[in-house]
């Protein structure tokens, strides 16, 4: 009974699993490349096990051979051999196997025990949570999935493929969009000069849409949303952080109805009005689109609802409205460094959804007046860097100024900028502005 207690206590591992590994690695040179598929220095349990690791990465890193002789000195150099065992624990690690020809099987053991005490250390922060009534049990289970969700990606073993491999399911890809005749590879928006440029949005990819204030960044994702998931039923996410839901909603409906949106906000509308909003209603109200409204969003909690999102709906893209009111959970770093973190996030996010992630931006105060380009994107560089599109609403300002009811009829020519697309051509399409109806529409037909 007391040796089941202890054993309880004693953070799971396996000595022999992690010294196999490491004579194994000082026999044969080739198993370093193999070993660094599953472990880093952390993922060992033996603190003298973890340095001499350690050491022979960094002579991996190096270029040289690691052997007894070769991670002795390296370990002396850095003042770590005594901590490491000394030359004679070095020494003794080459007989614990003949030969290097299970590297695969004892690295793999040397992780499981790893990830074990990496999941008992969440568990056990979560279970302290748990009992702290001054935190809510819904923010204790998104963190809780959160943490789970970044052992599983840290966990993803670094494999490669033969051409070989890779050439029949590309060729398959390839038929299958042959014989679909389909004229785009990702989610069509809809704004036909746009979705040519782009084939639509693509998987995996995190788009960027930026412009100052005003000038339509949510207007052009609501029109984009609506065609996408009214159009052509493809479910559709909107998180709005901006507008609540009803704004959101009496928007596209504006749109949908061609009723100016002015009377929908106060009301004065005309009897032959109604027939036109229910009819644009019901194409809403049958749409996948799914819109979700939670002012001061936390990072984890828009993580945990675009994955259930994703597992109930089966949503094949994603709005955000916008980028830069996402609250970092780390409140101590800088605000640039917060975006930094956000804009990674969202990049992640997309690969793991294997979805398009779009996300809106302001530009700097400094664009007023002049064609947006990527350095003007607001708050960090790392948007830019992360993004693999990168789209600017652009149109002169006199246009905005001009609030007449015989001006607001018109339609405003815009212009799109797809400064960066990391896939793709970059270039300018022209799209049409209908203030009276907060709607983007393809230029062409609204001439």
């Amino acid at each position: 009974m007391a040796g089941s207690q202890l054993k309880d206590k004693i953070p799971p591992h396996n000595d022999e699993a992690e010294q196999a590994t490491l004579g194994a690695l000082l026999l044969d040179e080739d198993a370093v490349a193999t070993a660094i598929q599953y472990l880093r220095p952390e993922d060992f349990y033996s603190n003298a096990n973890r340095r001499v690791f350690h050491a022979i990465l960094n002579l991996y890193n190096k270029g040289l051979k690691a052997d007894i002789i070769t991670v002795t000195e390296e370990l002396r150099q850095s003042g770590e051999l005594d901590q490491a065992g000394g030359p004679a624990y070095v020494a003794s690690l080459t007989n614990v196997v003949p030969s290097s020809a299970n590297i695969d099987y004892y690295a793999k053991i040397v992780q499981d025990g790893s990830l074990r005490r990496n999941l008992l250390k969440v568990s056990g922060e979560i279970n302290v949570k748990s009992y702290d009534e001054s935190m809510e049990s819904r923010l204790i289970l998104e963190e809780a999935q959160q943490r789970i969700f970044d052992l599983t990606e840290g966990r993803q073993t670094l494999t490669f493929k033969s051409a070989k491999e890779i050439i029949p399911k590309t060729i398959e890809t390839i038929e299958r969009l042959y014989h679909s005749k389909e004229a785009f590879t990702g989610v069509p928006c809809g704004l036909n000069d746009l979705d040519a440029l782009t084939s639509g949005f693509q998987k995996s990819e995190l788009a960027i849409i930026g412009a100052r204030p005003s000038v339509g960044k949510t207007a052009l994702a609501l029109t984009m949303a609506a065609n996408i998931a009214i159009n052509d039923k493809i479910p559709t996410a909107f998180f709005t952080l901006e507008m609540s839901d009803m704004a959101l909603m009496q928007r596209l409906i504006s749109s949908e109805a061609r009723i100016e949106s002015n009377k929908i906000r106060t009301g004065l509308l005309k009897p032959s009005d109604f027939h036109s909003l229910m009819e644009a209603a019901g194409r809403i109200y049958d749409a996948p689109l799914y819109i979700v409204d939670m002012p001061n969003m936390k990072l984890l909690d828009l993580r945990a609802q675009a994955r259930r999102l994703k597992a109930q709906q089966h949503i094949e893209i994603i709005f955000i409205d916008y980028l830069t009111l996402i609250s970092s959970e780390n409140y101590q770093i800088p605000r640039h460094e917060q975006i930094a973190e956000i804009s990674r996030s969202l990049k992640s996010l997309a690969r793991e959804l294997d979805i398009p992630v779009v996300a809106l931006s302001q530009v700097r105060r400094d664009a007023e007046g002049k064609r947006p380009t990527l350095s003007d994107i607001r708050e960090s560089g790392s948007i830019e860097q992360d993004a693999d599109l990168v789209m600017f609403l652009h149109r002169e300002r006199e246009s905005d100024k001009k609030t007449s009811e015989a001006e607001q009829s018109k339609v405003i020519q815009t212009e799109l900028i797809i400064a960066k697309q990391r896939n793709g051509p970059v270039g300018t399409v022209d799209i049409a502005f209908l203030p009276r109806y907060t709607k983007f529409e393809n230029f062409s037909r609204s001439g």
